[in-house]
């Protein structure tokens, strides 16, 4: 599955390596000198632990709990910020799209479309993202089991497109929380597509009463080794230099300095998950 993602991407390196895959960056586009400095180092560590990586970053957040919440510095700069980190960078990269007017522009510039979680039924939307040939990457909505995110993939593969992504951002718990069920990661793989744990958006404590949405960050590793136990294809991790003064989603990041040695640490989860020469693992 990750070898067909590859042959759809530009730059899409170290697939051969037997690691997962790897969508990072801050959760929204905040300037350019930043984008370009965080994709430079998450480049950096991930070729050096032969990690596929794919650069993320939202051109626009249209789904605040606030109005005065911060959205974008403009469409089309934010847009034009995420062609120059792929092409300085030499990475390819993936954004949001909220609405079916969206995906065609937003296909010009990048190589995969994400679609929102709370937007994963909308047909209009993946058929639009669909039709732009670019790999869509869709966000399982935290109403829905894994099972149900078979009719999203149809969506998109009857409308011409099987490049596919499915991923995992966990299932709402009351009203202010959310719950990972790993059962969902083996159930959306059964579609034959790469499925992704979004690491730090399932970590998220929303619909807090002041408005701005909460998190657990302290849990980060703890999720992604368990995705990568549970045979997670890819992780998503949205990452900051200093969370603490990002305009978006801060509650939740990771601090881009703890990067380094939490890919370490997974690399070796992924490592010992390794079939073993002569042991059937269906004989165990």
């Amino acid at each position: 599955m990750l070898q067909a993602l590859a042959n759809t991407l530009p730059h899409f390196r170290h697939t051969n390596s037997g690691q997962f895959f790897l969508m990072a960056g801050p959760c929204v586009i905040e300037g350019e000198d930043m984008a370009l400095r965080i994709a430079e180092r998450i480049k950096h560590i991930t070729d050096k632990l032969q990690i596929p990586y794919i650069f993320k970053g939202s051109y626009r957040k249209a789904n605040r709990s606030r109005l005065d919440s911060f959205t974008g510095i403009g469409d089309e700069t934010a847009l034009r910020i995420l062609q120059k980190v792929g092409r300085e960078i030499g990475v390819p990269t993936v954004t949001d799209i909220h609405e079916s007017s969206e995906a065609a522009l937003a296909a010009e510039f990048v190589d995969v479309l994400q679609i929102p979680a709370f937007l994963c039924r909308q047909t209009d939307l993946l058929i639009a993202a669909a039709q732009t040939g670019k790999v869509v990457n869709v966000k399982k909505g935290q109403f829905l089991s894994g099972e149900a995110m078979k009719w999203a993939v149809d969506k998109i593969r009857q409308s011409g497109n099987p490049h596919v992504i499915l991923t995992e951002r966990g299932n709402s718990f009351g009203y202010s929380d959310l719950v990972v069920d790993f059962r969902n990661l083996p159930a959306m793989r059964e579609f034959d597509v790469p499925v992704v744990m979004d690491v730090t958006h399932s970590l998220q404590r929303p619909n807090q009463s002041s408005g701005v949405t909460g998190g657990q960050p302290a849990l980060i590793e703890t999720i992604a080794k368990a995705a990568i136990a549970v045979g997670a294809d890819g992780l998503f991790i949205e990452t900051h230099p200093t969370p603490a003064t990002a305009l978006s989603d801060g509650a939740n990041m990771l601090p881009l300095d703890q990067l380094e040695a939490l890919l370490v640490k997974l690399t070796r989860v992924r490592d010992a998950l390794r079939p073993v020469p002569g042991v059937d693992p269906q004989g165990l």
